[in-house]
């Protein structure tokens, strides 16, 4: 299918603030979705095909935040192996199950995500004054409930994608003594891995369009670099209530789909 050129510069830009959205806090699939479905595409062409195109921007977002990435390689490489298993599982439920199989559950996900992100001071308040009283010191890869929690958030990321980077950050936020930053930074690399899994499954099993995906690569490699000169440069409160606007309009939008 053929885009014409106003169709072309909207997936461009979608591309963009996607890539910008993405690297900040999440959900940029919001954006770059509705504009492929409305330049004709079927859901799981578009669905595909923003997939594929979202890696660069996922790349060029975790490269920005390279710094914040210091110090993390262990848990990066333990919840990331958890992110590929999660990615792939994702990516094949997308081609056997109906289009519609996780409308119903998504907008209570990212509703749940959003409380955590909200509670997530004084959740972790609260856990820290509990292992001073216990004596015991925070586990630098947040255990097991981080890395199950954080596989089956993958597997969702792998289908969809929509406000997977939100459900990243509250459980981070909940069960790792670390700063938003540095978080956010992990959530980057992770969303690199799911989409990168899912799109090389893609590429052999599934329909996409190339002119689509080419103008979201470029787009959403632009918006990571931007994403990231902003992201780093907000305060963990303002990247909070950053996190919190952009999910609460992704839960709208998930209903009124």
């Amino acid at each position: 299918m053929a885009l014409s050129i106003w169709e072309m510069l909207a997936v461009f830009a979608a591309g963009v603030g996607a890539g910008t959205i993405n690297t900040i806090v999440g959900s940029g699939t919001l954006i770059t979705f509705p504009v492929l479905l409305a330049t004709g595409l079927p859901p799981v062409t578009a669905t595909v095909s923003n997939a594929l195109g979202l890696i660069p921007g996922s790349i060029s977002g975790a490269i920005g935040y390279r710094k914040e990435l210091e110090g993390q390689r262990r848990r990066i490489l333990k919840l990331g192996a958890g992110a590929l298993v999660g990615g792939l599982t994702g990516a094949t439920l997308l081609l056997s199950l109906p289009s519609t199989a996780f409308e119903t559950i998504v907008p209570v996900l990212v509703a749940l995500a959003l409380v955590l992100v909200i509670l997530q001071p004084r959740i972790s308040k609260a856990v820290q004054n509990r292992r001073e009283q216990n004596g015991t010191v925070a586990r630098t890869d947040g255990g097991p409930l981080l890395f199950v929690g954080l596989t089956l958030a993958s597997v969702y990321g792998g289908y969809f994608t929509a406000a997977q980077g939100i459900i990243y950050l509250s459980l981070m936020g909940m069960l790792l003594d670390d700063t938003m930053q540095r978080l956010n930074a992990v959530k980057n690399v992770l969303a690199a891995v799911v989409n990168s899994v899912a799109a090389l499954f893609f590429l052999f099993v599934a329909d996409f369009d190339w002119t689509a995906v080419v103008l979201i690569a470029v787009g959403s490699a632009i918006g990571g670099q931007i994403g990231a000169k902003v992201g780093r440069r907000l305060s963990p409160r303002l990247l909070r209530a950053l996190i919190v606007v952009v999910g609460t309009a992704a839960i709208v939008q998930l209903l009124l789909r």
